[in-house]
């Protein structure tokens, strides 16, 4: 597995990921093309989108263009000195391995070396194995958000770290 900045070419594979995963955030795909345009002031705002990859689909010679194995990915938003973990999602055939904490253990230290203030997130209220993880990363829960999910309709909570 390797941990890369994604590219738009990555888009199908990261929708295959989050569409088998119920308790993602789920995004059009314009949502995700949308990641890779420019934003207006990088100096205030910034955009992260890394994937892990299954590194045999470098081994097999695979062309650049297919589809990649795509076993998770990350995107995180920076706006001034804060960051949003915005989404993250783990295929479930390889959730429980680790992949989850070494996408946020490589957030936190990049916001960290660029000093940033903090991480913010939320998280659906039934998604017991994301909170767990967050509060292992030592993130605090800091509210809630009612009714802020939908299909199903379930409310949010929200976590930073500081």
């Amino acid at each position: 597995m390797r941990i890369r900045r994604a590219t738009s070419a990555d888009v199908p594979a990261m929708m295959r990921v989050e569409l088998q995963s119920p308790g993602a955030a789920h995004w059009s795909r314009r949502q995700y093309e949308c990641l890779f345009t420019a934003t207006p002031n990088p100096a205030q705002s910034e955009r992260l989108v890394w994937v892990v990859e299954n590194e045999s689909d470098e081994r097999s010679g695979k062309d650049r263009n297919e589809i990649r194995e795509v076993l998770a990915f990350l995107v995180a938003q920076r706006i001034d000195a804060d960051w949003e973990l915005e989404n993250l999602v783990v295929a479930q055939s390889v959730r429980k391995r680790g992949i989850g904490t070494l996408l946020l253990e490589k957030l936190i230290a990049q916001v960290r070396d660029e000093t940033g203030k903090s991480i913010f997130l939320e998280v659906r209220q039934s998604n017991e194995g994301a909170s767990r993880l967050y509060q292992k990363l030592g993130f605090q829960q800091v509210g809630l958000r009612k009714g802020y999910y939908q299909n199903p309709s379930e409310d949010a909570i929200l976590y930073r770290l500081s």
